[in-house]
């Protein structure tokens, strides 16, 4: 059995995971043999009740769990369900959306209607890999931005090496009324476009690492108001976890370095982003 990293103080007022994949953690989707971390994740034999208890023990109080083909899609929304304080997200990964076919989505956007489903996500653009093609994409994430409207739910978009096309999209598209861009890549000069539509952005465990100064950089532009925190479980682990399996339970070693570099108490930070939840993902 691997060990996880030790939980870290507990934080001194409640806050919420904004973005992980519970079933990628417990091993209801088996890790590739290229995702290290997450194959350490499942060799931990974690549970959702024993993920959930950890999380709590340190102030993270709620979870959103976020789909990426349309069986996690399922299997989230069963789970948020069945589970106190937890939330799903629906959605086709844009590196899957090859498979996002008209049935497929239809699917999507009736499991997005259900009231435990709080998200249309991850969907977006990601121009590193080329497990999709630009096309399928573009098709794609368009089609994820309507149901996101027809249903009223949140769009989490996975932007990766993609920012301009993403904002492009939104535009031509008109975005739904809350945006949230899930674990934030963009510099300053990102965040300020982002302040100025009005979308939220969700800060991980790289915010932490010493060479991204310019996601420090970001989270100093971006204001309290549009800011949430994540683990993206079991990746992107803070420091000083790098290399070992994300939870949720390391939510406030992230926090903690968004406070300092907001130069505010982590409290104020933990209310302020609890606060963007509810206005995010509606009342818990």
């Amino acid at each position: 059995m691997t060990k996880l990293p030790a939980a870290p103080e507990p934080l001194s007022a409640p806050v919420f995971d904004s973005h992980c994949h519970l079933d990628i953690m417990v091993g209801n989707r088996q890790a590739s043999s290229g995702d290290p971390v997450a194959q350490a994740a499942q060799a931990s034999e974690a549970s959702v009740r024993s993920i959930l208890e950890d999380s709590r023990a340190v102030g993270v109080t709620r979870l959103v769990t976020i789909g990426y083909d349309l069986r996690s899609s399922r299997w989230n929304a069963e789970v948020a369900a069945e589970q106190e304080g937890v939330y799903a997200g629906v959605a086709i990964h844009p590196n899957e959306a090859h498979e996002a076919t008209a049935e497929v989505l239809a699917e999507i956007e009736s499991l997005a209607r259900r009231p435990e489903v709080r998200a249309v996500g991850e969907t977006g653009l990601d121009y590193f890999r080329d497990w999709a093609s630009k096309e399928d994409q573009h098709a794609s994430f368009r089609a994820h931005i309507e149901i996101a409207k027809r249903t009223g739910k949140a769009l989490v978009i996975h932007d990766r090496d993609a920012h301009d096309d993403v904002l492009r999209v939104l535009a031509e598209e008109g975005a739904p009324d809350k945006v949230v861009f899930h674990s934030f890549s963009g510099d300053a000069e990102m965040a300020k476009k982002c302040v100025e539509a009005g979308y939220f952005m969700s800060f991980s465990g790289p915010v932490t690492y010493k060479n991204a100064a310019y996601l420090r950089e970001a989270a100093q532009t971006a204001p309290q108001e549009l800011m949430l925190v994540e683990t993206d479980a079991p990746y992107l682990p803070p420091v000083p976890h790098r290399g070992k399996p994300n939870a949720p339970y390391l939510i406030p070693l992230t926090l903690r370095c968004l406070a300092e570099v907001k130069g505010v108490h982590p409290d104020q930070l933990c209310e302020a982003i609890s606060a963007n939840g509810v206005m995010v993902f509606g009342e818990w």
